[in-house]
């Protein structure tokens, strides 16, 4: 398999953090991850790892000497990059967590490559699938050429399951944006300049189409929400596969419900599969995010099967 169809994956804290990386950043980092996973030797606090520059150019289509300068100049801004994100303790209280991307980042200029090892917090994050996940081909953000593109595909496609955000808080957008407070303060310019460009990039060159409404309080805009439809970006995507059930994608957003409940109360599944704590209602909320991912139903196919789900 060509990278151009890695799988990216990671945990939804991460997905959903709010932090500000440019376009090379970003692009380092999904190189980074798909070479963790790729290679088979995971992602620890010590050993680094290794992303060439031929795979950024080939990946990116980028000249070879701007591939080379933007992983020089993106090992130096990375270092000091930050995060953010809330998680939910052991005791039911909200824990505001910040951390850096990477705690080690070197840039080899004889042989072109960048070595980078993820801070402690990120690992867990990055590894841990058996928990909420959002995934995605490498292709879909390949032609993506701005940051904020890939940043709202991200955030988008956590919605999936549903096909539709809830209003995001618009200052809460800027962040998950990646944009300074200091930055497009004026509604007109962020549209024009953020939000409106990187719609355009998402309908062009991704799986899905997006459409979006603007929620007011008085005359002042308050948030967004977003509607986004998937579709297949080539023939392959949507051939079928005899011993897989019909385009996992295309179930309803009707049957993903029906499913999600039918599998949250089933006693074998259930017992199986709910984590430590977790009510039928948390199982079956966590479920119909599952149900959007092909992988998740390969891996459950004859759950699926024993509460009613039929191939085609």
């Amino acid at each position: 398999m060509r990278l151009m169809n890695k799988l990216v994956v990671k945990d939804n804290a991460l997905m959903n953090a709010s932090y500000n990386l440019d376009l090379v950043e970003q692009r380092l980092i999904l190189l980074a991850i798909i070479e963790a996973r790729e290679s088979g030797k995971g992602i620890n606090a010590n050993d680094p790892l290794i992303v060439r520059a031929e795979s950024y150019i080939n990946q990116f289509n980028v000249a070879r000497q701007t591939a080379y300068q933007s992983l020089k100049d993106a090992c130096h801004d990375l270092f000091t990059r930050q995060f953010s994100y809330q998680e939910i303790n052991e005791r039911g209280n909200t824990e505001h967590v910040r951390s850096r991307w990477v705690s080690e980042i070197r840039y080899v200029n004889a042989e072109a490559t960048v070595k980078l090892i993820f801070a402690p917090i990120v690992i867990p994050l990055i590894t841990r699938l058996e928990k909420h996940f959002t995934h995605y081909e490498m292709r879909q953000i390949s032609r993506l050429s701005t940051g904020y593109a890939i940043r709202l595909y991200e955030i988008l496609i956590c919605w999936r399951s549903t096909g539709k955000t809830p209003m995001i808080d618009l200052e809460e957008f800027r962040k998950k944006m990646g944009v300074l407070d200091d930055e497009y303060q004026r509604m007109h310019d962020f549209k024009k300049r953020i939000l409106e460009p990187s719609i355009k990039q998402i309908n062009e060159h991704t799986d899905i189409t997006v459409t979006y409404d603007h929620h007011k309080n008085g005359r002042n805009i308050v948030g967004f929400s977003f509607q986004f439809k998937q579709r297949f970006t080539d023939k392959k995507a949507s051939q079928k596969d005899a011993d897989t059930p019909d385009m996992f994608t295309g179930l309803t957003d009707k049957q993903i419900l029906f499913f999600a409940n039918k599998l949250a109360y089933d006693d074998i599944f259930a017992s199986q599969n709910a984590q430590v704590g977790e009510e039928y209602t948390d199982l079956e909320k966590r479920l119909i995010e599952n149900l959007a991912d092909p992988i998740f139903i390969q891996n459950n196919l004859e759950a699926l099967q024993r509460v009613g789900f039929k191939n085609k």
